[in-house]
């Protein structure tokens, strides 16, 4: 059907309706719920006699948009229902973020979404937003943070940190996300949810409902998965992608490794370098093997007379990079600031590695920030695109000092006993190895002061990086069986009947009441 006669139509009550009773079955867009429609019956009917025999707890409010997320969202909430919550499932059936959609396939997603939904009636409440009527006008902060997420919004999507507010994408994220917080601050108002469960949190209308639910301060929880098969992360009242391990740090941090976990984190240490995958991950960190830090040295032209820094950037428009300036406006201002400090210090040799996950994105890359800054870029700058064969852990070796924005390398550099300068706001930052400056003057003072003095990590906090990696890596993911990749197939090694069962309670019970509200005892 003609887009210019879905438009018309889509304004015409019940037309998609009509439409959609003739011709059932799933829109011709990229919104597929088709491994759902077919494994939700089974999963109602291992969930059933849980249901019956529960004992009533909390009132739980999930909000997805995008079908693999109204899929997970289906799932997860038939789970929390077996162990007896309250649980409604509210959603938005959009397939992308990035285009808008006419009214008329919406609609027809809409109702695609309710049939494949069907099975939970009676059990689990559904809410589609776009049946509701929406608050009237959101409050003059909640906006502002509407704002901010359209902002996040269009620089995910672009890739970039300077977002035209007038562009068709930005005013296409605002009134979606504006409508999403207005609908869901009238459901929440509504159910008056003990708990609303959010996954991401930061960006999309997954970011503005989350917003919504802190302004009514209720009790928000987000959620989000790493490379590792049967872990979520999991924060509450505050968005999961800032990797918040101040609670975490706060009860574990300053205890000892034991043997058996120094082991464990020296392994996965090894696998990243040596570009291995560790543990239910099939991900490798490096895809270059290392060949030592003097040999590297060599083949980038680099000497041994004059001291090394390291940059390790991060990828531009990354959600972990999202909202994280320090001092600087951008990470791009700190790189162009950086490289342009150090071409007026030719006695220091400036090492920039570009983030390998560039070679996967479309945006702005960050050598194209330091081309931009620099004229002519002197010999004591190296430049490392994304495509090169380079090991960042060779890099490391040879490295007298880092600078990072939030990328784990900074993390890995403390952990070898490279003194590291944290610019952005990630969460290893201020845990006590590494030095963490808050205006400029401080930063260029403090990137003098570590070369002059040639400062160096004590003992105590090398051990502080390994510890801190240790309960990050292994202690910050919380077990749960389903993760967003390869849904499916977790869902074989641990259909409901297993999850709900004592087995299952045993492994992911204490996930499950942490999703549900229960404070995270670290």
């Amino acid at each position: 059907m003609a887009l210019a006669l879905k438009n018309i139509l889509g304004e015409i009550p019940f037309t998609a309706d009509l439409y959609d009773s003739l011709r059932k079955g799933r829109p011709h867009t990229r919104y597929n719920l088709e491994q759902l429609a077919k494994h939700l019956p089974q999963a109602v009917k291992e969930a059933r006699p849980f249901i019956q025999n529960a004992k009533p707890k909390s009132k739980l409010l999930l909000f997805a948009t995008l079908h693999y997320w109204v899929e997970q969202a289906a799932i997860v909430g038939l789970a929390l229902r077996g162990m007896g919550h309250d649980v409604t499932i509210a959603y938005l059936p959009y397939h992308d973020w990035r285009k808008d959609i006419n009214k008329f396939d919406l609609r027809r997603q809409d109702l695609y979404t309710r049939r494949v939904l069907a099975p939970l009636n009676g059990m689990v409440n559904v809410a589609s937003l776009l049946d509701l009527k929406p608050a009237s006008v959101l409050p003059a902060s909640l906006a502002a943070d509407i704002a901010l997420v359209s902002n996040y919004d269009a620089q995910y999507t672009l890739q970039v940190e300077d977002v035209d507010t007038q562009s068709a994408l930005y005013q296409m994220r605002l009134r979606r996300n504006d409508f999403a917080a207005r609908a869901a601050l009238s459901l929440m108002r509504e159910i008056k949810p003990g708990a609303v469960l959010i996954p991401n949190g930061t960006i999309t209308e997954l970011g503005a409902v989350y917003r919504a639910a802190r302004h009514l301060d209720l009790r928000a929880i987000t959620y989000e998965f790493n490379d590792q098969r049967e872990q979520v992360w999991i924060a509450q009242n505050d968005e999961v992608m800032r990797q918040n391990t101040d609670s975490l740090w706060t009860a574990r941090g300053g205890n000892k490794l034991t043997k058996s976990e120094r082991v464990l984190i020296e392994e996965l240490e090894s696998a990243r370098m040596d570009g291995r995958a560790f543990g239910k991950s099939t991900r490798k960190w490096q895809d270059v093997e290392t060949i030592g830090g003097e040999k590297l040295r060599k083949e980038l032209g680099l000497d041994k007379k004059r001291p090394v820094v390291l940059l390790a950037t991060n990828v531009l428009g990354d959600s972990l990079t999202l909202g994280r300036n320090v001092f600087s406006q951008s990470m791009a201002e700190w790189i162009a600031k950086t490289a342009r400090f150090f071409a007026g210090r030719p006695r220091v040799q400036l090492v920039i590695r570009i983030h390998p996950g560039e070679r996967l994105t479309h945006g702005p890359s960050m050598s194209d920030v330091v081309k931009g800054a620099l004229a002519d870029i002197p010999e004591n700058i190296h430049l490392i695109g994304p495509l090169e064969k380079v090991n960042t852990y060779d890099l490391m070796e040879i490295a007298d000092l880092g600078l990072v924005y939030t990328t784990t390398t900074g993390l890995e550099m403390a952990m070898n006993g490279i003194p590291v300068i944290v610019c952005g706001a990630t969460h290893y930052r201020g845990r006590g190895f590494t030095i963490d400056p808050t205006t400029w003057d401080e930063y260029f003072a403090m990137m003098d002061g570590a070369l002059k003095k040639k400062k160096v990590l004590t003992k105590t906090q090398i051990e502080t990086a390994w510890e801190y990696a240790y309960r990050f890596f292994f202690e910050y993911p919380l077990v749960f069986p389903w993760r967003l990749m390869h849904f499916w197939k977790d869902m074989e090694t641990w259909p409901m009947a297993r999850v709900l069962s004592k087995e299952g309670e045993k492994e992911f019970g204490t996930t499950f009441d942490y999703l549900a509200g229960k404070n995270i005892k670290w």
